[in-house]
């Protein structure tokens, strides 16, 4: 085992140096702080302990189908608004509703504290975005943060405070359906975005009127749910836990994610809503959060369920000991503490500690000097053609090229016959799942796209069935053929035993595809999805595959912009495809092991029956142009133990279009106190160069980036050789190695 030294000090060195404050804005936060801190004594001093239990307390606005009952539970819900035994609502929109409930709360309640309305507002709220997984194929944090600020505008305008969103689950396994609400496979681009995505929700000042509070979730592990079935079990070593599915979480904090959302799944053996190992240790005491946690719907009661608690009772005190601060939808916490505390087996100085982080979010966000919504904003934000325009280059951003044989795409606008055909042609599916209040109906399909697009001499043909299909490809010039899979095949509770393509209306995807394939004209497969989908077939016979994904209510335009040449698809894959179901769980930055795959050889860590390489590895993508990259150069061939090294290469447009690079830095740490993954992301850039055009492209590996938590569990950069890949995806690029040694030993004591 080689030498380790922690180097925490050295990154904290690093962080302050990055970003310094001046003396005045420091002294302006302090004081901020501190009266905030003061407003939340004083309020806690006067509350009683119903009143507190009150503010730790989230409910779902009640829907009932019997209008009678309907009234009879908003009466109720109204009485305990009044009576301050709710401190938050959930899927309550619209300003009007909004204010009314908030004028109960902060004109008829003892202690007039406002309410907190929440809602998923996952990728867009009027206006749909891609979804989170086609988002992150941008590999453009800018994109992430506009859209996150886009959704906020729209929801604040609509009396929402808080959003649960960034989910930041490291997602592996396709069949899980919320790999859709994620960044993908891999903890450094999940850091990077989600990080972007808190900044754009809660924009420069928490108090902002148009920002929401962001809720990173889900707190920790849910990503490797066993099997990919929703909900289910997950059994994470602390090692993995710490070097994959925490690093998002913490660079959210670190961005001032203002809460954090507990997970519905186990960890190794505790359910994350009661684990005391996450919430007190990891998120409060070692990351020092001071916001608060919540629960997920209805999580607290489920103990139950997992066989953690005996009843209700004990559910909330595990949780509440355990660092959950608001119970969503089950009311535990309301109906059981007032007994725990009497019983004294929750103190009330855990009781204050959860108020005061829910009360000291009210005063950032600043609702007790503005606790209504401005009704008069919401003609004005939502739909706004900035906001349109936003979406569509953010549905661009994220297309992936995935294959273009002979350069067939980008097709000809003026063409005298095209044939669109598929299931998923005219859909509106695009929305995608978590749709918020976006409307269906303001959903650009793929063919009304390509109809704004096209000569009005071309001649369109279209076709949904094999039959139609087929008929329409044979008397056209080309064909274009939408498949993929529904908005409700994904997000939570979408959960599937194959990723391959599904029967949809009753036709059979990839018959479709071979059918109208062997017609034998020019042909290119559109794909809509919010997961990875196994497609070898398709892959290896058709000559041009576009992955469009569930791109939001602009998608249709913006596939519709790269088929015809008006955009040049430069979007990566931020999840490895595989090449089939039994593949997963497939991703880039794997272990070795002792017998690392070989396809000449048997006894290799590989199935017999398929390559062992991906159908499209993770960071993998086309463009119209071509990219040349030479002169990678690294700063020194050693680095002292704590410090940084510069690593530059030129890229180069080769081709004769303009066009969009994502320039990516991978390294491995050869020999290791721990064994490490072959490759590791740790450094992108998304360049636009024109035909001819050269640049610069310059990284910095520092500590940090270097680092790792060993079996010790201590952060470390440790003495040895490093690997660097700088390419265009993960399965190449230039390479290049340096050393890590140890700082030569100098004298304490000054010569005299």
């Amino acid at each position: 085992m080689r030498n380790f030294i922690c180097s925490w000090l050295l990154i904290c060195l690093t962080l302050a140096a990055a970003f310094p404050q001046t003396p005045g804005r420091k002294t302006r936060a302090v004081t901020v702080a501190q009266e905030t801190e003061r407003r939340v004594d004083e309020l806690l001093a006067r509350m009683t302990l119903e009143e507190k239990f009150g503010q730790m307390n989230q409910r779902f606005s009640p829907r009932n189908k019997d209008e009678e009952n309907n009234l009879k539970s908003q009466a109720e819900m109204r009485q305990l608004i009044k009576s301050g035994r709710i401190g938050s609502l959930i899927s309550v929109t619209g300003a009007p509703e909004c204010n009314e409930l908030q004028r109960i709360a902060v004109e008829e309640s003892r202690l007039k504290i406002p309410l907190l309305f929440a809602y998923d507002v996952i990728h867009g709220y009027r206006t749909t975005f891609p979804v989170p997984l086609a988002m992150a194929a941008s590999w453009d944090a800018e994109t992430i943060r506009r859209a996150s600020s886009v959704a906020a505008t729209e929801a604040s305008a609509d009396g929402l405070h808080w959003t649960f969103a960034p989910m930041l689950d490291i997602g592996r396994d396709g069949r899980w359906g919320r790999i859709v609400e994620g960044f993908g496979e891999d903890p450094y681009l999940t850091s990077v975005l989600g990080a972007a995505a808190v900044r754009g929700f809660q924009k420069d000042d928490l108090s902002d009127s148009t920002a929401l509070i962001a809720c990173p979730k889900h707190f920790a592990g849910y990503g490797a749910a066993e099997g990919g079935r929703d909900y289910n079990s997950t059994e994470i070593s602390e090692h993995t836990l710490r070097n994959v599915y925490l690093p998002p979480f913490r660079a959210a904090a670190g961005a001032g994610a203002g809460t954090v959302m507990t997970a519905f799944n186990d960890l190794n053996g505790t359910p994350a809503t009661a684990n005391n190992f996450l919430f007190r240790q990891i998120l409060k005491s070692e990351w020092a959060f001071d916001g608060f946690v919540v629960s997920d719907a209805n999580a607290i009661a489920e103990l139950i369920n997992h066989g953690y608690s005996a009843d209700s009772a004990e559910a909330a005190q595990v949780s509440l000991l355990a660092g959950v601060d608001m119970d969503m939808q089950s009311s535990v916490y309301l109906n059981q503490l007032g007994r725990a505390v009497r019983e004294k087996r929750v103190s009330e100085r855990v009781i204050d500690d959860a108020v005061r982080r829910v009360l000291r979010l009210k005063f950032r966000k600043g609702l007790f000097e503005r606790p209504y919504a401005d009704e008069k904003l919401v003609a004005r934000v939502m739909l706004s053609p900035e906001n349109l325009e936003t979406a569509r280059e953010a549905a661009r951003k994220s297309l992936v090229l995935l294959k273009n044989e002979n350069s067939l795409l980008p097709l000809k606008k003026d063409m005298a016959r095209l044939a669109v055909v598929g299931p998923y042609a005219d859909s509106r599916e695009l929305h995608g799942s978590w749709r918020a209040k976006g409307d269906p109906q303001n959903v650009v399909t793929v063919l009304s796209g390509i109809k704004s697009k096209i000569s009005n001499r071309t001649e369109l043909k279209t076709g949904v069935n094999i039959a139609e299909s087929v008929a329409a490809a044979k008397d056209s010039d080309a064909v274009i053929i939408v498949i993929g899979e529904d908005a409700r095949d994904t997000g939570e509770g979408g959960s599937l035993s194959t990723i391959e393509l599904q029967r949809k209306q009753g036709i059979d995807q990839e018959e479709l595809v071979r059918a109208v394939q062997a017609i034998g004209k020019p042909t290119v497969v559109v794909l809509v999805s919010g997961r990875p989908l196994a497609i070898p077939w398709i892959a290896q016979n058709i000559p041009a595959i576009l992955l469009g994904w569930h791109s939001g209510l602009q998608g249709g335009n913006a596939i519709a912009d790269a088929l015809f040449g008006d955009y040049n698809p430069g979007g990566k894959l931020p999840v490895t495809f595989p090449r089939s179901t039994g593949q997963i769980p497939i991703y880039y930055n794997h272990k070795n092991t002792g017998r690392p795959p070989k396809e000449d050889k048997r006894n290799t860590s590989k199935y017999l029956d398929i390559p062992a390489t991906p159908l499209f590895p993770f960071g993998y993508g086309l463009s119209y142009t071509r990219f040349a990259y030479d002169n990678l150069r690294l700063g020194a061939a050693r680095i002292e133990l704590g410090g940084s090294l510069k690593v530059s290469l030129q890229v180069k447009n080769i081709g004769e279009r303009a066009g969009d690079e994502v320039v990516q830095l991978y390294i491995r740490d050869v020999a290791a106190s721990v064994t490490r993954p072959v490759k590791e992301l740790k450094g992108f850039s998304r360049v636009r160069l024109s035909p001819g055009e050269k640049k610069t492209v310059e990284f910095t590996l520092t500590p940090e980036l270097l680092g790792f938590y060993n079996r010790e569990m201590r952060f470390a950069v440790e003495l040895g050789k490093f690997k660097v890949w700088v390419g265009t995806d993960s399965a190449g690029g230039l390479e290049g190695e340096f050393e890590v040694v140890a700082a030569p030993a100098r004298n304490a004591l000054r010569k005299r």
